[in-house]
């Protein structure tokens, strides 16, 4: 179990740091390096001190790996710092653009589901991965509008992606659910059911908030019972795995996210029973 470090919250896991009970069921701690890279003095310290005591993972916000801007080499080089600074146990981004004629719009946009895209983001992300000289994983986004020229479903887009780019996945399970109920083209474990499972290399877990007639991927709500179902599904399929709960907005005190957290333990403990009768069942 990880838990997305937060500033609002960093000065609570730093008092707790020195005694992991205070801290369980947390295990990692997962950041944004755009929030530490080209920054000195308090936050990237206060890093290094919760890296001394817990493994960290790196999710990125802005390698933008399907837009049609030339990479940022850049942002690039200072990535790779950070990462043979800290040392992430996993590096990933998201599988979408985030930017236009070098302007950072600071938001995840899908991508046309069409075979282009898919050679589009392969070659994108080679060329990334060699700069940085580690893999990135690709996470599943949400999208609220479906491009008129997709040549396929969003799942068949993930797949061929994962395919030809040989990607691990990290896999949002919120996000999974939100599309279901705003397209309606895919039942949450009809989804899952189809993806290489093998493939995926952490989860992601969030909640999310109805606007209007749609789901919002806010990351700023307590995660719903759905999510839970599926968290314990996917362990259920792929034994243990990195799950890391996200929350952005609206954050509670720090005693009730680490409830939260211990919640998604829950039914993450209830997928490894699953998982684990399903072998043995299997080795008789």
């Amino acid at each position: 179990m990880g838990l997305g470090l937060r500033w609002q919250f960093l000065d609570d896991v730093l008092e707790r740091l020195t005694d992991r009970s205070q801290l369980a069921p947390i295990q990692f701690f997962e950041v944004a390096p755009e929030n530490y890279m080209r920054r000195g003095g308090y936050f990237p310290a206060m890093l290094e001190r919760v890296r001394s005591h817990y493994p960290l993972f790196s999710h990125g916000l802005t390698l933008d790996i399907g837009s049609c801007d030339p990479l940022d080499g850049g942002y690039l080089a200072e990535l790779s710092r950070f990462l043979k600074r800290f040392e992430p146990a996993v590096h990933s981004d998201h599988l979408c653009f985030t930017g236009c004629g070098g302007i950072q719009l600071h938001d995840l946009f899908p991508l046309p589901f069409t075979m282009e895209a898919v050679r589009h983001v392969t070659a994108r992300l080679c060329a990334a991965q060699d700069f940085v000289r580690r893999p990135i994983a690709l996470e599943n986004i949400t999208f609220y509008r479906a491009d008129e020229s997709s040549e396929m479903s969003e799942l068949d887009f993930v797949c061929e992606v994962l395919s030809q780019s040989g990607a691990g996945l990290l896999l949002d399970v919120n996000n999974v659910w939100v599309n279901w109920q705003n397209h309606r083209t895919h039942e949450p474990t009809a989804f899952l059911e189809r993806l290489p499972l093998e493939r995926v290399v952490s989860m992601h877990v969030a909640g999310h908030e109805k606007r209007g007639p749609r789901l919002i991927d806010t990351h700023g709500a307590d995660v719903p019972d759905s999510v839970y179902t599926l968290v314990e599904w996917v362990i259920s399929r792929t034994g243990p795995l990195p799950v890391v709960v996200e929350r952005d907005h609206h954050i509670p005190p720090f005693d009730e996210l680490l409830a939260e957290v211990k919640r998604v333990s829950e039914a993450y403990n209830r997928g490894l029973d699953v998982y684990a009768s399903r072998r043995e069942g299997a080795l008789v």
